[in-house]
């Protein structure tokens, strides 16, 4: 299910909500501004088999709202969600619906010079694995099933979310990554094989993970592709051009990461400024 599917299940939602709970039109007038509003900036995917709804870019668009207003919009996706369950028998994990600052409801991404580090610690599996979600901004689910024959021409064609298909541009160092991965692991039809089959998802993360805790530091392919983005807006790259890298359906869904580079920047003023009280 896509956020199409999820947009039509929002429409059926509200039927309910008018001939069964009989809810008042001006109710749910509320509720359609609602669950629009959420579906405009959330992110909606699938992991390790669970849907996962992450309305946490939708609270940060919030913040400037009343909290009588944030309290009756999260009311709505909340229940949205329990008639998915209850009603559609479809389940979906809810994150970001909790209460929580602004500034802890962004992504977090890694530092470079932690990357850095354990890119000088890994095999060149490991290697290539770290170099392809953060030097291309994949999702962990798209890199595992990255098939040999969609990388050519130093350009590799993805088969992203809902069959939405993009083409990326192959950094010179990944490229020189790669030819050495392939002449020493000799994959035969996907990039990342074990036996005859694709790794899964739940092993590359394994792999990703470890690695990191190795060096001390917790993170998740997620985080990668999060970084990935800041990183090339903190460096001036236009939020057009890393919407359409991330495979973003709207600009909405990548403008939550500018939002990050300006809560760093006024945090490294409030630590410089001379007139601040140390």
């Amino acid at each position: 299910m896509g956020l199409e599917d999820l947009a039509q299940k929002s429409e059926d939602f509200l039927d309910y909500l008018f001939s069964v709970r009989g809810y008042s039109e001006l109710s749910i007038t509320t509720y359609e501004i609602a669950l629009r509003q959420m579906m405009e900036s959330s992110h909606f995917y699938e992991e390790e088999g669970v849907n996962v709804l992450d309305i946490t870019p939708f609270r940060f668009h919030m913040v400037k709202n009343s909290k009588k207003t944030i309290v009756k919009k999260l009311s709505a996706v909340r229940s949205f969600v329990k008639y998915l369950e209850e009603q559609c028998h479809f389940y979906v994990k809810l994150i970001g619906d909790e209460t929580i600052k602004v500034t802890q409801s962004l992504p977090k991404p890694i530092e470079e010079s932690y990357i850095v580090e354990v890119l000088a610690q890994a095999n060149i599996e490991e290697k290539l694995l770290i170099s392809m979600l953060y030097g291309l901004g994949l999702r962990i689910s798209e890199l595992s099933q990255l098939r040999l024959d969609a990388i050519k021409n130093n350009w590799v064609q993805i088969h992203g979310k809902g069959n939405k298909v993009r083409e990326l541009p192959i950094l010179p160092n990944l490229q020189k990554l790669i030819a050495l991965y392939m002449k020493e692991k000799h994959p035969k039809k996907y990039l990342f094989e074990k036996g005859n089959a694709p790794m899964n998802v739940a092993q590359l993360r394994y792999m990703m993970t470890k690695l990191f805790k190795a060096s001390g530091i917790k993170a998740t392919p997620h985080q990668l592709r999060h970084s990935f983005a800041t990183h090339l807006l903190n460096n001036g790259a236009r939020i057009a051009d890393v919407s359409e890298l991330l495979g973003h359906e709207t600009m909405a869904t990548t403008q939550v990461y500018t939002k990050l580079g300006s809560v760093k920047k006024m945090q490294e003023y409030m630590k410089a400024h001379p007139l601040i009280e140390k």
